[in-house]
């Protein structure tokens, strides 16, 4: 079997990090921006790959990419190689200089507005060189970037069950009604009592709305979803329309014309920090107990 000479492989790591970016991401400009690089030179890495193997790697879909069969088949083979070369050179660096380094941390879409900026504000003062990406997503996407090492850290609401995780607290479930809503006016509600309300909720794969479907079920009753949407302020700006009810977290920011009231019937979420399975950088430890120590003065 034809091996790679020392020059050669120095020439392959990076295009095969193009092409791990571009494999996880399906999309070529995403992939570029995470690793911080023009697109067009991620292309040029990616076409020399496919020339140096003679095979192409991708296809394109719609405005994204797939991976080929040749292209799965090397990523199955590389994207442990690429994950444990990146994991080993962060953590020098990080170890290197433990005022300094990169920590990828992630979090969910029902914080951000107020308590994560604040607690991140804090970080940044305390620890002004060591740089930040960010990432917002729902629970399972957040906990896939950390099982494949594209986060350190991020707080998942609930956390999973495979990864390191510390509790930072818990998150109430409240049902959300516009102002003018029958119930506007109550203190506490029933869940078994908006049995024919029109819902709006988050699509099935969320966390929340999974949460929602079976509190309704064991309540005698499927919710009747009138708009499925991913954004949690529109939402609640829906609601405040008086386009249907929702059971959300408590906003971080005022909703004027909307009502807020405790459900009997609907249990609170746990939020986490999980790490991934491997030695976290000064960096990451750093922010870890950041967040650990003040998470209770601003996630409630």
């Amino acid at each position: 079997m034809e091996r790679f000479l020392p020059d050669e492989a120095a020439t392959v790591i990076p295009q095969l990090a193009a092409f791990d970016a571009a494999a996880r991401e399906g999309h070529f400009t995403r992939a570029a921006d995470l690793l911080g690089v023009p697109q067009s030179s991620l292309s040029r890495r990616i076409r020399s790959l496919e020339d140096t193997l003679g095979v192409p790697l991708f296809q394109h879909l719609g405005r994204g990419v797939t991976l080929t069969t040749a292209g799965r088949e090397l990523h199955e083979r590389t994207r442990d190689l690429v994950a444990a070369l990146d994991d080993a050179v962060s953590a020098v660096r990080g170890n290197a200089d433990p005022d300094g380094g990169l920590v990828r941390f992630g979090f969910p879409l029902t914080l951000g507005p107020v308590s994560i900026p604040s607690l991140l504000a804090d970080f940044h003062r305390v620890a002004p060189r060591i740089r930040l990406h960010l990432v917002q997503a729902h629970g399972e996407a957040l906990a896939g970037m950390v099982r494949d090492g594209h986060l350190d850290l991020a707080v998942m609401i609930p956390p999973p069950d495979d990864l390191p995780v510390t509790v930072l607290g818990r998150q109430r479930l409240l049902l959300h009604v516009a102002s003018a809503h029958r119930l506007a006016g109550r203190r506490r509600v029933d869940l078994a009592e908006l049995t024919g309300e029109r819902f709006i909720a988050n699509p099935p794969t969320y966390h929340l709305r999974q949460v929602l479907d079976s509190r309704c079920a064991e309540a005698g009753f499927t919710p009747q979803v009138a708009f499925e949407i991913s954004e949690f302020e529109t939402i609640r700006a829906l609601v405040g329309h008086g386009l249907g009810v929702a059971v959300l977290p408590a906003a971080e920011t005022p909703h004027p014309g909307l009502v807020t009231i405790p459900l009997t019937g609907m249990g609170d979420r746990t939020i986490g920090l999980a790490t991934g399975s491997s030695r976290p950088t000064t960096a990451a430890t750093r922010l870890h107990e950041h967040i650990t120590e003040r998470a209770c003065r601003f996630l409630r």
